[in-house]
């Protein structure tokens, strides 16, 4: 079974895997997304599944696109965004071989999404360059420590996250945030509990 068929056989089922509310991080930037401060953002939510913080995002009055591989995933995320009354766009993609728009974004949301440390040197740099000057990057995902909790995460700790891979797929960005550390995960079914995580927002 290839990665995008097993995500769609994760989020065919009933419910939402990871929930309907948006990531607790991603959510404590509210403030940064003020139509105020910056008018006609535009976002991006890459790995998105199910849609929790695109639709979030769209309800914050943002432009938003959600990319995932798993077209099972998206189908809820469009769903999600209806039943919200907001608009989302979604593209079924796998980011390595996406066609990333340059500077075609104004926030970027990279909430625990695991790669393999060639793909994601790949999506890394492709974030950057979709990313317009003055643009954010919010991330959360696991870092070592977290083999074998039950919050969730990936089996194979290459995949895993540290501050300082953060700094180095993201070098050039100033960093606003970057912290590690255990939270108190409640994301839905797969995500309870103590976790071990990276959190950063950047800037470019």
């Amino acid at each position: 079974m290839s990665d995008a068929a097993a995500w769609d056989a994760r989020y065919g089922g009933g419910g939402f895997t990871f929930g309907e509310a948006p990531n607790r991080h991603l959510e404590a930037q509210a403030w940064r997304l003020r139509p105020g401060i910056l008018p006609g953002m535009r976002a991006l939510a890459i790995g998105d599944g199910e849609g929790r913080n695109g639709v979030w995002l769209a309800e914050r009055g943002l432009a938003v696109t959600a990319v995932d591989w798993s077209v099972a995933g998206l189908a809820k995320a469009s769903a999600l965004a209806a039943a919200r009354g907001v608009a989302l766009r979604t593209e079924a993609a796998d980011l390595t071989r996406w066609d990333w728009p340059a500077e075609g974004f104004d926030l970027l949301a990279w909430i625990f999404v695991h790669l393999p440390p060639a793909d994601r040197a790949v999506v890394a740099a492709g974030a950057v360059r979709a990313l317009a000057p003055g643009g954010l990057l919010v991330l959360e995902a696991f870092r070592a420590g977290q083999e074998g909790r039950r919050s969730g995460g990936p089996a194979d700790p290459s995949l895993l996250w540290s501050a300082a891979l953060v700094r180095e797929h993201f070098a050039g960005m100033e960093v606003l945030e970057c912290l590690e550390g255990t939270v108190v995960l409640d994301e839905g079914p797969r995500h309870q509990g103590p976790g071990e995580v990276v959190r950063a927002v950047l800037r470019k």
